[in-house]
């Protein structure tokens, strides 16, 4: 059957993530029911596979899935038809065929996050679903100062959730950045590397605005590679503010 790769964009809003969970309402249980709606309900259920999970509340600019189809279909159409079908909070930007043997998880590279934070005083009610909220004072060059020590190849340990799977816990971040958007009362980070544990970045960013707060000194991310005690990073971004920004093979 040939292989169709799809890039994928979802307000995580409404979702219990992207994972297929009973009788809970993802992402890829909707796209899974789409494709085989589709396939004309094959004999065998066609598995959408994606290139990693996103919890709940988590959003994607550009999630990557592929999936085997047994028909031979233009992408246009396939991408047309999908979105159509589709609920309001996902849709299906690009379609391509891809060789059998691309995996929209192994064959991956790298991954890039957004998070989005607001610094108003009081929560937007037209935001709140799409940023985190944080309304103390932060130190802004102090966080700039920091967010630089994420880089590298490290043991995530400290910055990973309880309930991880990883066979390591050894990632490397290439680029950690960081802006500061007064207009609109947002401060915006960004993280690229070759794979996340489960929470990691929402830890990454908890960590960051405690340094920015004078909870923490600067050179806390340091010490936090060093004890790996995932007790030390304590806060955990909220959901809301996360962004999958892309996927790149």
């Amino acid at each position: 059957m040939p292989r169709y790769k799809a890039l994928i964009k979802y307000d995580g809003s409404e979702f219990f993530g992207w994972q297929v969970q009973p009788e809970k309402r993802t992402v890829q249980g909707e796209l899974e029911k789409v494709v085989n709606m589709m396939a004309r309900n094959p004999d065998q259920w066609i598995r959408v596979q994606g290139s990693g999970r996103t919890d709940t509340g988590v959003h994607a600019l550009a999630q990557v899935a592929h999936f085997d189809f047994p028909f031979d279909v233009p992408t246009e159409g396939l991408r047309k038809g999908m979105s159509s079908k589709l609920p309001f909070d996902v849709t299906v930007t690009a379609v391509e065929k891809v060789s059998d043997d691309f995996h929209a998880q192994y064959s991956a590279h790298d991954k890039t996050y957004w998070y989005r934070f607001s610094t108003a005083e009081f929560k937007d009610p037209f935001k709140h679903k799409y940023t985190g909220h944080w309304h103390r004072k932060l130190d802004v060059d102090k966080m700039t100062a920091a967010i630089g020590d994420y880089v590298g190849e490290h043991d995530w340990v400290s910055f990973a959730a309880s309930g991880f799977q990883a066979k390591t816990t050894v990632r490397t971040v290439y680029s950690a950045k960081m802006s500061v958007h007064p207009e609109d009362e947002e401060i915006w980070f960004e993280f690229s590397g070759s794979g996340f544990l489960y929470n990691q970045v929402r830890i990454m960013v908890g960590v960051l605005l405690e340094i920015g707060n004078g909870v923490r000194p600067v050179d806390d991310i340091q010490r936090l590679f060093t004890v790996k005690d995932r007790q030390e990073a304590r806060f955990t971004a909220p959901a809301s503010g996360l962004y999958l920004k892309s996927v790149d093979y």
